[in-house]
């Protein structure tokens, strides 16, 4: 008998998870972190809308720093104080899921892919031709006949220098203070206060007292 009733809830129970897989709808696949179809309509009609201000932004130039600051506002998630991406600047959603801290700089054609969300904190500095990417796609054929993707967030700490042409990968977090070298590829989480290099990007070393003395090979600091 407690077999039987053990038997029957386990069945009414998958079903009920059945009909919830069946009844959200992609957006909501999306948000949660799940496969989803991203060229449903309800999720491009939305992309598409975030999206309008782009083409305006890399338009401008040196002398529009203002308009510059005004489209930073409406198109990202959040925007700290004295923020600045250099034009060209490119996103799947417009800037829509990007969330700056303070001070942040980015050098010319960064490419935000924003279907997840992308969080920067204060100070950071981003050199030309990097790229953050929260999507990925199943590795399975069949899935990626349908465009199946799905989003993790990336989350970059205070003061981290990345250098030019680095790729970022879906899910990774960087800690404060550290540096990853010029054309990195970064598929895994990086410490706080290290430099980290390569592809796949590996640790090179721990950010040291000699690092209070010189500030480039043999190079002393000479400012404070």
């Amino acid at each position: 008998m407690l077999y039987l009733l053990y038997s029957v809830f386990y069945d009414i129970m998958i079903k009920n998870i059945r009909l919830l897989v069946i009844v959200m709808t992609q957006k909501q696949r999306m948000e949660q972190g799940l496969i989803y179809d991203p060229t449903a309509d309800e999720i491009m009609n939305e992309q598409t809308g975030v999206a309008q201000y782009l083409k305006e932004y890399n338009s401008l130039g040196l002398g529009n720093e203002k308009r510059i600051e005004e489209l930073l506002r409406l198109m990202l998630a959040e925007c700290g104080e004295n923020c600045y991406l250099q034009p060209p600047f490119y996103a799947n959603w417009g800037g829509a899921h990007l969330h700056l801290g303070n001070n942040v700089y980015a050098n010319f054609n960064l490419t935000a892919v924003d279907d997840g969300h992308i969080y920067i904190g204060d100070c950071t500095m981003i050199g030309p031709n990097v790229t953050i990417a929260t999507a990925g796609h199943p590795i399975l054929p069949s899935l990626r006949e349908k465009a199946y993707q799905f989003n993790l967030d990336v989350h970059i700490g205070k003061n981290v220098w990345i250098g030019a042409g680095a790729v970022i990968l879906p899910g990774v977090s960087i800690g404060d203070n550290s540096v990853i070298g010029a054309g990195a590829i970064v598929t895994k989480d990086i410490p706080s206060n290290v430099v980290a290099v390569g592809n796949p990007c590996r640790i090179l070393r721990e950010i040291n007292d000699r690092d209070k003395e010189y500030y480039y090979k043999n190079r002393k600091i000479d400012i404070e």
